[in-house]
């Protein structure tokens, strides 16, 4: 006689069904239609199965989400023990340890949410340092597990680990009615460190991250390999840097050998920051900063053909489909006002990494971008975001930067 499984049971509409059965981990609360008689606490392990009652998968419930449940498995033998998260998070580890070179691991991406099948859950490295953000109900409930399992996993490897900062002041908590806050996670019989912000190394760029202040988790590693690409062309150019944020794409264009790399933002701390990583790297002499609005500043430019590499990485200009117009006009401003302002020739650098500015909206803007300003473009690449962050192609949410390479003729 087969045995009952232990979770409370949730039925979901046909619908529901055809997009888990495809491979999407989410279960929204309206494909819902059976529930258990007595309700379930808030994170807790449920079963989805279909109106037939086929078991679908068992996954993370969330009451005040949208996303009802993210499934974490789709095999009825799974334990949901220490050594289940542990697992997952060994195979997160081996995965980067596969796709990255050795050179790349000291900060990268080691959780990536869905993708590693750790749903609501990012853990980015920085050297001695993770730095984590929690975003679903459940995962926050299992964190005394997985983050000291982490710890262990990449200490067994011969990684050093100094402490775990967590980055939880993010609105989007408040939808899984968890509250926001930062600061450090206590590793059991361990004292956080003093300090919130560590110093990395990449592509050869030395920079300081603060972690606990700067955007997202310290440091945006997804464009690690872009910024790389785009310093193969940089040498002997004169480089206009856009929403520089950090200075990365700056220093690493300056590092590649261009003869003068301008960095804008319109942060002064952004511009400070950014200029402070120039004198860490001895680039200073061959870079300036400018505190301005991006898009204040290059329709002033227009005419005087100082730039022949422009590069465009902006922030994401829509979080929701309902501002995705709005985001597009956006970025078509500033991509043709990089157009006019290159010379016959120049080169250009744009990216979205912004998931509802999908690819087909930012090939499309592009083009009429270029057709605006009386230009044609010679794609050099077309990239995504680095392997560390990686997409499935079952999980559209998992693909979100854009990234083209240009000779503007």
């Amino acid at each position: 006689m087969k045995q009952p499984r232990p979770y409370p049971v949730y039925a979901v509409t046909p619908k529901a069904e055809r997009s888990l059965t495809a491979g999407h981990p989410w279960v929204y609360g309206e494909e819902i239609i059976r529930e258990p008689e007595t309700a379930p606490e808030n994170g807790a392990l449920v079963d989805v199965v279909s109106r037939r009652g086929s078991y679908l998968g068992t996954g993370l419930l969330s009451l005040h989400s949208k996303i009802r449940i993210r499934l974490l498995s789709r095999s009825a033998n799974d334990r949901f023990d220490e050594a289940f998260w542990r697992r997952r998070l060994e195979y997160a580890w081996a995965y980067r340890r596969t796709v990255m070179g050795p050179e790349d691991l000291d900060c990268c991406r080691i959780v990536f949410g869905e993708a590693d099948q750790l749903p609501g859950l990012t853990v980015d490295r920085f050297h001695d340092i993770l730095v984590t953000q929690t975003m679903s109900y459940g995962m926050e409930l299992r964190k005394d597990v997985i983050f000291p399992a982490l710890a262990e996993v990449l200490r067994a490897d011969g990684q050093e680990i100094r402490g775990i900062y967590e980055r939880n002041d993010v609105p989007l908590r408040e939808r899984e009615g968890l509250e926001e806050g930062k600061g450090w996670y206590r590793l059991p019989g361990e004292e956080p460190p003093a300090q919130t912000r560590t110093l990395i190394r990449e592509n050869g760029v030395a920079y300081e991250v603060d972690f606990e202040n700067g955007q997202k988790t310290g440091f945006f590693l997804d464009q690690k390999y872009n910024r790389r690409a785009a310093a193969k062309l940089a040498r002997g150019k004169r480089v206009l840097d856009c929403f520089t944020h950090t200075g990365s794409f700056a220093l690493n264009a300056a590092l590649g050998g261009a003869e003068h790399v301008t960095a804008v933002d319109v942060s002064q701390a952004a511009v400070d920051l950014a200029r402070a990583n120039a004198v860490r790297n001895g680039l200073e002499n061959r870079m300036d900063f400018v505190c301005a609005d991006v898009f204040d500043l290059l329709p002033t430019l227009e005419g005087k053909h100082d730039y022949d590499f422009i590069i465009l990485d902006p922030p994401a200009f829509t979080k929701s489909r309902k501002t995705a117009d709005n985001a597009m006009r956006g970025y078509k401003e500033i991509n043709y006002r990089a157009m006019k302002l290159l010379p016959r020739g120049g080169y250009l650098a744009t990216a979205s990494c912004s998931h509802f500015a999908t690819e087909e909206r930012f090939v499309q803007m592009l083009r009429q971008a270029a057709a605006d300003a009386g230009r044609q473009l010679r794609q050099i690449e077309a990239r995504q975001q680095a392997p560390d962050h990686p997409i499935l192609w079952n999980v559209e949410e998992t693909n979100y930067l854009k990234f083209f390479l240009f000779q503007v003729v």
